[in-house]
């Protein structure tokens, strides 16, 4: 995985792309990471470049948008709202966390403060434990600083990823 830039960046977001990197490099069977907002936006992925990533073939992945960050953010909010519904209507409290093990892959989603969510692509033979731990890891360590000042710059500077060089907003 190549590091996004940060450059610019505060300490703070930063330091959120390290924990991140690192949580996609060293846990074994991670495919991807996205951290999305409680509206459902994402802050922060392990896709270097979501723009070459939709467009270039991976390592016998479809090509596309299939399996962007932009998709599993949008999976990660989807099963987020689904499963805080689904705890509403049996009055079971907040959701700690959601794993769905597939055929070929597993999905995680963990809370990470006042909606924020954590969801990560592992591969279908990765051990869930040692996921969920690291997860827990990340969380614990980000929750308290990803404040809402933090959340708008992360979002300031996927947008900016995101426009072609030399076009303007």
């Amino acid at each position: 995985m190549t590091a996004p830039s940060t450059f610019g960046l505060s300490r703070e977001a930063r330091n959120l792309h390290f924990l991140l990197t690192n949580l996609v490099e060293e846990v074994p069977g991670i495919r991807s990471v996205a951290v999305v907002s409680s509206d459902g936006l994402l802050l922060l992925s392990s896709d270097a470049d979501r723009n070459a990533a939709a467009r270039e073939p991976r390592q016998g992945r479809p090509t596309g948008p299939r399996g962007s960050a932009a998709d599993l953010a949008t999976i990660v909010s989807g099963i987020g709202s689904l499963t805080i519904g689904a705890a509403k209507l049996m009055d079971c409290g907040q959701v700690k966390h959601t794993m769905v093990a597939m055929d070929e892959g597993s999905l995680f989603v963990m809370s990470i403060s006042d909606g924020s969510l954590l969801g990560v692509h592992g591969a279908a033979d990765c051990d869930m434990s040692v996921v969920a731990y690291h997860m827990a890891l990340f969380v614990g360590r980000a929750g308290h600083v990803l404040t809402p000042e933090l959340r708008s710059e992360l979002r300031q500077s996927l947008e900016n990823e995101s426009t072609p060089t030399g076009s303007t907003r």
